[in-house]
């Protein structure tokens, strides 16, 4: 358990919260700060008492619940007629989307 994490029997203090949202990049009203102080106090106590579980013998686990894929058939269905599939194109060329060239000469 680490040592560094503020004790959560007191309230953080204003720098404390600033510095986070500093971290974060977020600049905070002086009403965000006093309602975060709350609730970053909050988050911490239930991480405390996460920290405190005796999980000793229980293996590490990426998820609670056995997964597997369940795939479909890839079987072939109904397609679009290239006139439906371009409907909404901004730009059409024959039967292809017309896009700006991106790679090469005259790209930006």
């Amino acid at each position: 358990m680490s040592t560094d994490a503020p004790d959560c029997s007191e309230s953080l203090t204003e720098a404390q919260v600033r510095h986070v949202a500093k971290l974060a990049r977020l600049a905070p009203t002086a009403e965000e700060v006093a309602r975060d102080q709350v609730q970053l106090a909050a988050v911490l106590k239930h991480v405390a008492k996460l920290q405190s579980v005796n999980v000793s013998g229980v293996e590490p686990m990426a998820q609670p619940f056995p997964a597997s894929n369940h795939l479909a058939a890839d079987e072939p269905g109904p397609c679009l007629t290239p006139d439906q599939a371009l409907a909404n194109a901004p730009k059409r060329l024959d039967d292809f989307f017309a896009v700006p060239k991106v790679l090469g000469e005259g790209s930006a």
